[in-house]
């Protein structure tokens, strides 16, 4: 999927909304990013074809999809179907949020967590939900081998650097991303609401 039509697709869907949104950062964004929005089976087929896409054309080798609780998982299994349809069969795991005390117990649940694991997620703001995942992944025989995201906020914070470059760094593997917040500049029509857009990345954000 081209980076245009996916951008479209985030607008149509609800997930990318214009305006003024006070981020848990503090900062006031010009636009806001919410892939909770996707809620029926025609934008999970498109969604999960998008991320199908981008993996790839990364051309990663894997043998698990990781999906982070909670936005993680329904991305982990749209991308895996879409990726069966084209006769790339992987499994699916992903996290709960506290250990369950009964049945099956323990923290992950899905396909055994082993081999080679790759990590989907909506969005690298903080990095924090991919991290917890990390850490548990990191009990495991596995080995992470790169994280596929729906958008690079680009954001920088302590240190000078984005959380997709802070992750990429600690783990040494590749993070993908379909779009980013420059190709959504890009693609903005209404003037005053591009140049807003443009401050709040020059004060805020990698200006590659």
């Amino acid at each position: 999927m081209q980076r245009q039509t996916f951008i479209d697709f985030l607008v149509a869907q609800g997930v990318l909304k214009f305006g003024e949104f006070t981020l848990n950062s503090g900062r006031v964004s010009p636009y806001f990013f919410n892939l909770g929005a996707v809620s029926d089976g025609a934008g999970f087929a498109q969604l999960g074809r998008a991320y199908a896409d981008a993996i790839l054309a990364a051309e990663i080798e894997f043998d698990v999809l990781f999906g982070p609780a909670y936005k993680g998982i329904p991305i982990a299994v749209a991308t895996a179907t879409a990726l069966a349809e084209r006769g790339m069969h992987v499994g699916v795991a992903y996290n709960r949020k506290e250990a369950k005390d009964h049945g099956e117990g323990g923290m992950l649940v899905g396909a055994e967590v082993a081999g080679r694991v790759l990590l989907v997620d909506d969005v690298l703001t903080s990095g924090k939900a991919i991290r917890q995942s990390v850490d548990l992944i990191a009990q495991t025989d596995a080995s992470i081998v790169g994280t596929v995201i729906a958008l690079d906020r680009a954001e920088l914070f302590d240190g000078g650097v984005t959380a997709v470059e802070a992750l990429a760094s600690d783990l040494d593997v590749p993070i993908v991303s379909i779009a980013s917040v420059a190709d959504i500049i890009e693609q903005v029509d209404d003037s005053s609401l591009r140049q807003r857009m443009l401050e709040y990345q020059q004060q805020y954000c990698r200006v590659s």
